[in-house]
């Protein structure tokens, strides 16, 4: 049985896209006769707190569905400062530095990327050892931080953030882009790196899964996910209007924006929003498929970033609003998924919600079913995984 090393900074228990995401790499390559380990920081995501489990411990070895996960000590936290969040990484980067250095790796090794310092010093180590490094980019950073405003352009950060994302393009065997975009700006930086589309499809898993549609007569609109700034949920929930709307907007999730939220919600009853929480994934998506609509924002276009949302409630059958830009609206628009707001345009944004509020359940059903059934054969992470597999990519 092959061996293969995923590094991350994110793994389940921890909640979010990023720790799913590599989570289902992890038991795919497994179901595919792969022995996997994984190397992460203790667990502490999305709250920035350790699990009560990991607590005042420095590194933690288990395994979890046949997955043999290597936790190392982080400092951990979640907060909007830059420094903190550079002194949370680099706690985790300088252990990850020795652990590399000094124990024995697979020949075989993904990095997940960003965030950018933990893959640098991956692939600095790794190259050094003359490993077959497979570099999984799902963001551009630090374009990203810049289209956000986290790093300004031609700052000391920024400088130092580009020579990082040259070196690990440069030194990565094979680069994996979970984006035309991104894989279309490597090719800019080296055109001659091979480079793969590798998608966020997910695999649910679930038993006994049914479509539904509630015969209720309100149409329910929610909001799953990271309450962060690049989703800007508080700014949607200050500029929708639902009152005189056959909608109610739900949001489930937990992030830096969760108590102005609240906050926002208390004081605003009649803005028809309702706020759950966060729930296991599991229970989630049961939950989920008793709703409608599913509202998938970005504060601004980012280019590269394609949401994995898209892909997780279009193999629930659940159609989509989207209200960020870039690639995911050619996605969504190909593959008739649902509705496109101009990302920011908030004019546009609630004449869509006009117009979904006058739909019937029946129609909406219906694009449920289609949806459902499209998704099975055009995003497939089993065919996916072997696709790359049998290219002998991994």
């Amino acid at each position: 049985m092959e061996e293969v090393l995923i590094i991350s900074n994110y793994y389940p228990p921890e909640k979010g896209a990023a720790a799913n995401r590599i989570e289902q790499l992890a038991l795919k390559l497994h179901q595919n006769n792969y022995a996997v380990s994984v190397l992460c920081p203790l667990a502490n995501y999305p709250k920035g707190v350790l699990f009560p489990e990991y607590r005042g411990k420095f590194f933690v070895e288990e395994n979890l569905q046949n997955i043999r996960v290597k936790r190392l000590w982080i400092y951990p936290s979640n907060s909007a400062g830059i420094f903190i969040r550079i002194l949370s990484v680099l706690s985790f980067s300088v252990g990850l530095f020795f652990y590399l250095l000094l124990k024995k790796t697979p020949e075989k090794v993904i990095i997940q990327s960003p965030p950018l310092l933990l893959s640098f010093i991956s692939v600095f180590v790794l190259s050094l050892k003359q490993k077959k490094i497979i570099l999984n980019v799902s963001d551009l950073w630090p374009l990203a931080a810049i289209e956000l405003r986290v790093l300004k352009v031609n700052s000391f950060s920024h400088k130092i953030s580009l020579f990082f994302e040259r070196f690990i393009y440069k030194k990565a065997t094979v680069i994996l882009g979970q984006s035309n975009e991104i894989i279309t700006h490597i090719h800019r930086c080296f055109p001659d790196k091979e480079c793969h589309l590798y998608r966020n499809y997910p695999d649910h898993q679930l038993k006994d899964f049914d479509l539904k549609t509630t015969k209720n007569a309100t149409i329910k609109v929610f909001y799953a996910g990271l309450l962060g700034i690049a989703q800007g949920v508080l700014e949607v929930c200050e500029k929708i209007n639902l009152e005189h709307l056959n909608i109610e907007f739900h949001i489930f999730g937990e992030g830096p924006e969760k108590s102005q939220i609240e906050n926002y919600i208390k004081n605003n009853p009649s803005k028809k929003i309702v706020f759950h929480g966060m729930l296991e994934r599991n229970d989630l998506i049961l939950k989920l498929t008793t709703f409608d609509v599913a509202l998938v924002p970005l504060k601004s276009r980012i280019y590269g970033s394609v949401p994995s949302k898209i892909f997780e409630y279009s193999t629930l059958g659940i159609p989509i609003l989207y209200f960020g830009g870039g690639e995911g609206e050619q996605i969504i628009n190909e593959n008739h998924l649902g509705w496109i707001a101009e990302v920011e345009n908030f004019i546009a944004l609630n004449a869509v919600l006009e117009e979904i509020s006058e739909m019937k359940k029946s129609d909406i059903e219906l694009i449920k079913n289609q949806i459902f059934e499209h998704s099975k054969s055009q995003f497939n992470l089993s065919l996916q995984i072997k696709n790359l597999i049998e290219k002998k990519v991994i």
